[in-house]
């Protein structure tokens, strides 16, 4: 937990221009200049952008750590087939052991594949390839799976190198920290930064800060119901939680605290647990814990499920989420990336 509190003091330090941002801000300057320098590059010609031969959507965020990638990527995806695409996905696949691009499939472990990756090639039914290069990525899933005709990619707004023909940057409740560039703040790029939609993640009642760009589309993540791990045929209603039971919810995630917060303001009564994020629980959190009852997200339910001694716990149960987003937002994704497309 030592790397937790690290991090939990970075974050604390990002969110505010202090002393310790301060110090760091002449260094996030030369951060700034390189990633100028790179982008030249790219413009120029010098360094080189590989086209794959179906449209690109990139999901991601300038903001380090989880903002709700996975979940806005699965209601991308779900969307797109009822658009009638044949949607697939490539992803960096954080934590995964493989050199070279290999596809997810839905037995696959989280601890060769990634968490994230497992997550949307379970939910969403779509072909998923993970790979260091988004490029070879995806040339290996349209190889493996020739009828796809649009690529999402889960995060990689960064990754330069892959042409790109829609842009969907995500941001939270904590917008863009302190505004500065790593190390002095937590972004990884400047927050002027060309996209074609921007997403905000927030949880009920927070509202759209006028910060943001006036177009900007509200998600929000809804969770109402728990299944339990040890069988997720049994399902509990959050309404039906006993209030009177000592419950503990624990997240492996980029900011853990919404997770916390989308449970209380449905009414459950909670300890949060804040785990690193992609905590691989090698070691069980939950062995000396005093609960009744552990909720979980689905993002760490992906590598509970492959712990015996944690997929045993009958007090841990899972909390299913779904991105809602506006109902008309997907008609002006596709129309720019048939716009987009259509540009040289």
């Amino acid at each position: 937990m030592t790397k937790n509190r690290i991090a939990d003091a970075l974050m604390h330090a990002w969110m505010k221009r202090g002393w310790l941002a301060s110090v760091l801000w002449p260094v996030s300057l030369l951060f700034g200049l390189l990633l100028l320098l790179r982008l030249f590059l790219y413009r120029c010609g010098w360094l080189q952008q590989h086209r794959l031969s179906v449209p690109v959507i990139v999901v991601g965020n300038i903001f380090i750590g989880g903002t709700g990638k996975t979940p806005l990527t699965i209601w991308l995806l779900k969307q797109l087939q009822q658009a009638g695409y044949r949607p697939g996905v490539i992803s960096r696949g954080y934590g995964s052991r493989q050199a070279i691009p290999c596809v997810v499939f839905a037995h696959s472990q989280a601890q060769e594949v990634g968490d994230e990756p497992l997550l949307i090639a379970r939910q969403s039914g779509c072909p998923v390839v993970v790979g260091r290069n988004r490029y070879d990525a995806g040339c290996v899933l349209l190889n493996a799976f020739p009828d796809v005709n649009v690529i999402v990619s889960d995060d990689g707004l960064q990754h330069l190198a892959l042409h790109r023909d829609l842009e969907i940057m995500l941001f939270d409740s904590r917008l863009a920290g302190n505004g500065w560039l790593l190390p002095a703040g937590p972004l990884r790029e400047p927050v002027a930064r060309r996209r074609d939609l921007t997403v905000v993640n927030l949880n009920e009642g927070e509202a759209i800060s006028p910060l943001l760009p006036p177009d900007t589309v509200r998600m929000q993540l809804k969770g109402d119901c728990a299944q339990r791990l040890t069988d997720s045929s049994q399902t509990l209603p959050l309404s039906r939680i006993d209030p009177g039971l000592k419950i503990v919810a624990a997240a492996g995630i980029g900011n853990p605290e919404r997770f916390f917060l989308m449970l209380r303001n449905q009414g459950v009564r909670i300890e949060g647990l804040a785990l690193p994020d992609h905590f691989n629980f090698a070691d069980n959190p939950f062995k000396d814990l005093t609960a009744d009852m552990i909720l979980i997200t689905e993002k760490d339910a992906v590598k509970c499920r492959g712990l015996k001694e944690i997929a045993d716990d009958p007090r841990i149960w899972v909390v299913a989420v779904e991105a809602a987003v506006a109902p008309g937002v997907i008609h002006a994704i596709l129309k720019k990336l048939t716009q987009n497309r259509s540009s040289p």
